[in-house]
């Protein structure tokens, strides 16, 4: 008697770690718009928040990775396509542990530069609130808040601005840790013939790799007006990334033939 054996599915040839995140970060998306109907705001209590804010958590250093927007299905597309095509070529060379430990160091990465970046913006903020909390002084805070010159305003009502605009910074996604995987695609295959929209000819991974770099630190450099990706997160994680596998190949892990 013959047993019946289901046909393999899309996923089920997906190493196991790189198929597990993809179903966790669509299962939270999804959550995320579900929740948000009924008045549940996930991203408050998951996304990433400045580390000087109340609403900031440590543990949010990992769960603002698993986070999208659930206004556009294109963030948490765009972001597992990148996780299906290269994560899953890194979890076969590097097996499963050490990619989850390489995904999580460079999406714990890309949240520790944010913060970096959101202290350097903010800190001539704070220095006029503490300028004018010491003296009273509001020409240069003028230049953050809807406040007039030589008008005195409560202490408070400086202080609440203050932390209004600390809980209102979130960053949400795993883009830094899917640009430490392509990251670290680049450094393991260079010469790897990748193809990017548009452009029919293929392109060297090591090519397509700086070429992101190089994009991501003009556009954070830049800071365009309405552009609110975190630039310098992705940077973050493919600088967390570059160091992890420099330090692997040192060890002789992660050149190709390593499967442990």
């Amino acid at each position: 008697m013959s047993q019946f054996k289901p046909s393999q599915g899309f996923m089920s040839s997906v190493p196991t770690i790189t198929k597990n995140l993809i179903i966790v970060n669509v299962l939270v998306w999804l959550s995320t718009i579900i929740l948000g109907r009924v008045g549940v705001d996930m991203e408050h209590y998951l996304g990433l928040h400045y580390i000087g804010s109340k609403t900031f958590l440590p543990t949010q250093l990992i769960t603002y990775m698993f986070m999208h927007d659930p206004g556009s299905i294109w963030h948490i597309l765009f972001n597992m396509f990148g996780l299906f095509m290269f994560g899953r070529i890194l979890e076969q060379i590097w097996g499963p542990k050490r990619f989850l430990t390489y995904y999580l160091v460079t999406g714990i990465g890309a949240a520790l530069v944010q913060e970096l970046t959101w202290y350097i913006d903010l800190r001539p903020f704070f220095e006029a609130i503490n300028n004018y909390l010491a003296n009273g002084d509001t020409s240069v805070l003028s230049r953050y808040l809807n406040v007039q010159s030589g008008v005195i305003y409560p202490s408070s009502a400086i202080l609440d601005a203050k932390e209004m605009l600390m809980d209102n910074m979130v960053t949400i996604g795993a883009s830094g840790a899917i640009f430490g995987i392509l990251l670290a695609f680049g450094m393991l295959f260079p010469n790897a013939p990748l193809y990017f929209m548009f452009i029919p000819v293929p392109i060297p991974a090591k090519y397509m790799v700086i070429g992101y770099g190089v994009i991501e630190l003009f556009a954070g450099v830049s800071n365009f007006s309405g552009d609110n990706v975190a630039h310098f997160a992705h940077l973050g994680g493919m600088l967390f990334g570059f160091f992890l596998v420099r330090y692997w190949k040192k060890k002789g892990i992660g050149n190709g033939f390593f499967l442990g």
